[in-house]
């Protein structure tokens, strides 16, 4: 087989990752996180539903991307009250995943984006695509996987505002269609509200595909939800998860070939008086 339709960056020789990065390969970079998600899910579901969307974008263009390996802990601290949850500072996450964006530049590619597959990093990731693009050569972009997936969820959700948060309607019906073997759907239990969703408030809420009200408070979630659930995964579906993670891939693949062709543009100096300051040495 080509190598070039090998969409794993893991299973490429280095020969093969100068031939990947000649043909201009976006890379995508799933990160994700270990914690619990109710008694339902088992606590891979972040890092498995990003790969998931990622190794599925990839099989739809194969020549056009490449699939890192997961990183697979992030920042997590609000919900270390419940057992196995694995909770990262942000300082090593922001560090630790920047070291890893420069290492994929450093053997010649200068397109990646981050898929989020945990709330708590988003911001996180956001300034680690930015660092990455400032401070190399490259652009870097990142999002939730789960905004490429809006459009299709809302067409097929049956829950209100704050049905989707968390181990919720979205993302037990994306780990149905995935692999239904992991699912307890006999121990699923809906609970409304948690960490970062109040219940009857006009100005705290949260919901993964319609947003967050407008003040965000983030609580210790065993505060706020009694069995890790924000949502209502009694609704989901693997009906529901087949057009979920088909809707986020192909919308990842529409981002890649529209990334693949973006310009980086020319950095134009404006200001009038320039410091007179010493230069850092160049390690490279």
């Amino acid at each position: 087989m080509d190598s070039l339709d090998t969409v794993f960056y893991e299973d490429l020789t280095w020969p093969e990752i100068n031939e990947a990065a000649q043909a201009g390969k976006v890379v995508l970079l799933p990160i994700g996180s270990t914690e619990q998600h109710g008694p339902h899910l088992p606590l891979d579901v972040d890092n498995f539903l990003a790969r998931s969307v990622c190794v599925a974008a990839a099989h739809l263009a194969p020549r056009e991307t490449l699939v890192m390996p997961t990183i697979p802990y992030g920042y997590n601290e609000h919900g270390l009250d419940f057992p196995g949850t694995i909770h990262v500072t942000y300082e090593h996450f922001i560090e630790y995943c920047l070291d890893v964006c420069k290492s994929v530049v450093h053997s010649g590619f200068d397109r990646i984006v981050i898929i989020d597959g945990h709330g708590s990093n988003e911001h996180l990731c956001e300034f680690i695509a930015r660092r990455a693009t400032l401070e190399t050569d490259a652009i870097v972009a990142s999002t939730l996987w789960i905004n490429l997936a809006v459009e299709a969820f809302e067409a097929v959700r049956e829950t209100g505002y704050g049905g989707a948060g968390h181990a919720c309607e979205l993302e037990t019906s994306a780990y149905l269609y995935l692999d239904e073997s992991k699912v307890k759907m006999e121990k699923a239990e809906d609970h409304f509200g948690g960490a970062s969703g109040g219940v009857g408030s006009r100005f705290v809420g949260a919901d993964l595909t319609k947003g967050w009200k407008p003040m965000k408070v983030v609580l210790w979630a065993s505060t706020a939800t009694p069995n890790g659930v924000s949502g209502a995964p009694t609704l989901a579906t693997k009906e529901k998860g087949k057009a979920i993670v088909e809707g986020a891939a192909q919308n990842l693949v529409d981002f890649i070939r529209e990334f693949r062709g973006m310009s980086k543009g020319v950095r134009v100096d404006h200001r009038a008086v320039r410091p007179e300051m010493p230069e850092l040495p160049v390690l490279d």
